[in-house]
């Protein structure tokens, strides 16, 4: 089992930054592919950003075009936490903002196992 918190997110100006933080407990966070995803008033929840184990036993970082130059995704495994760093935010990246993890998932949502509450992010033109 495997619990995540999201924290980090508040309101900001078109353009601003914010860092979005997701704490996991257990001890195998590093065996596990973590992911971001979003979800807009009346919209589907949507896939952000992934760090990802890929096929040769490394880490990579694959993310949503909408978002592709603008965010990044980082973990540090001896804080069993991954980030999302969100810079040159737009009033279209308003969203509930999900930490997610599971294995052998990427871009596909329903692949992950484990889920935080999510955290609010609003970004004002």
């Amino acid at each position: 089992q495997v619990q995540l918190v999201e924290s980090g997110g508040g309101l900001v100006q078109a353009g601003g930054s914010l860092r979005l933080s997701c704490a996991a407990s257990g001890r195998t966070f590093s065996t596990y592919d973590m992911g971001w995803f979003r979800q807009a008033p009346g919209k589907e929840r949507e896939f952000v950003a992934t760090h990802s184990w890929n096929d040769f036993r490394r880490y990579y970082a694959d993310y949503a075009d909408s978002v592709k130059g603008r965010f990044t995704i980082s973990r540090d495994n001896t804080m069993n936490t991954v980030y999302l760093q969100m810079n040159s935010l737009k009033p279209e990246d308003t969203a509930v903002y999900y930490c997610a993890a599971g294995r052998g998932t990427g871009r596909i949502m329903g692949n992950y196992d484990y889920w935080g509450q999510g955290t609010q992010v609003t970004v004002s033109s």
